[in-house]
């Protein structure tokens, strides 16, 4: 019996040591996030009677990582993007104000900011805002709508996507 348990003891021991090693030295898998084709999703749209805010193309190096639109009694459109350096930008355009748009996409302790003016086909006035967390936004009212452009790019960034935009 004593063998026995020292067997299973030895057993468990190399199992384990066999896990350690491993965890110590496989490389960590990254899995960068694929593409999508946000022209396609916002010309279908357009096909429904809907005008989403969206770039005309993106900056170098940029990529579309993820569009969402719901269609219900107010639609929500959002879109997400990643920078040439895997930095993240957002835009989300809803029926809402954009203090509650703040509080979904940056922080529900976000403050407003200054009126900036960045010229682009939807606006050229904007509300900025940022949070504790190093993240900015940019909003501006379309009517009944709100875009908000926002993440945690630098403001050139931001900017850079607002100058682009188009319905």
């Amino acid at each position: 019996m004593a063998g026995m348990i020292g067997a299973m003891l030895i057993t468990l021991l190399v199992i384990l040591g066999f896990v350690a090693l491993r965890g110590f030295t496989r490389d960590q898998v990254e899995t960068e996030v694929p593409p999508v084709d946000y022209l396609d999703a916002v010309g279908a749209a357009a096909d429904a009677g809907l005008a989403l805010a969206h770039p005309r193309e993106l900056p170098a190096g940029w990529r579309a990582t993820s569009v969402d639109l719901t269609r219900d009694e107010s639609p929500e459109w959002t879109m997400g993007m990643l920078t040439d350096d895997g930095r993240f930008v957002g835009i989300r355009q809803e029926e809402e104000s954009a203090d509650d748009m703040v509080v979904v996409a940056l922080d529900e302790d976000a403050v407003e900011g200054d009126e900036v003016t960045v010229p682009s086909d939807l606006a050229d006035t904007w509300t900025t805002w940022s949070d504790d967390g190093g993240d900015t936004g940019y909003a501006a009212e379309l009517g009944d709508e709100t875009v908000l452009v926002y993440g945690s790019a630098p403001a050139e960034d931001l900017e850079e996507v607002i100058a682009l935009l188009q319905r």
